[in-house]
C-alpha cells in the first residue's frame, strides 16, 4: 500500500514558476515509476510526464522543455517543477505511483494559471 500526497499547487501569473511535490509513505517508493497527470475542468486527465525507477524521464509534448520531474528516493518524493507557464497549464494535477500490478493515485493540488 502506497499513501500519496501532493502539494505546491496554487495561483501564479502567466510566465511563472510552481514546484509541486508529492510525498509517498507506506512502502519501497524507490521501485514505483512515478508519474504527474493533469485533469484540467471539463477534460480527461491526460498524462504529464514520468520518472522510472531507475531515473529515466520522459515528457508530453505540450510541457516538454518547460518541466522538469525528478525524484528524491531518501526523502520519498517526486517533484515537478514546472516553468513558463500558461493558462493552458490550468488543472488538478495527480500523481500516481506504478509498478506491473500496482498503481495508487494522489488527492490532487490545484494549479491556476492566470492575470
Amino acid at each position: 500500500q502506497v499513501q500519496l500526497v501532493e502539494s505546491g499547487g496554487g495561483l501564479v501569473q502567466p510566465g511563472g514558476s510552481l514546484r509541486l511535490s508529492c510525498a509517498a509513505s507506506g512502502s519501497i517508493f524507490s521501485i514505483y515509476n512515478m508519474h504527474w497527470y493533469r485533469q484540467a475542468p471539463g477534460k480527461q486527465r491526460e498524462w504529464v510526464a514520468v520518472i522510472t525507477s531507475g531515473g529515466s524521464t520522459n515528457y508530453a509534448d505540450s510541457v516538454k522543455g518547460r518541466f522538469t520531474i525528478s525524484r528524491d528516493n531518501a526523502k520519498n518524493t517526486v517533484y515537478l517543477q514546472m516553468n513558463s507557464l500558461v493558462p493552458e497549464d490550468t488543472a488538478v494535477y495527480y500523481c500516481l505511483a506504478w509498478k506491473r500490478g500496482d498503481s495508487y493515485w494522489g488527492q490532487g493540488t490545484q494549479v491556476t494559471v492566470s492575470s
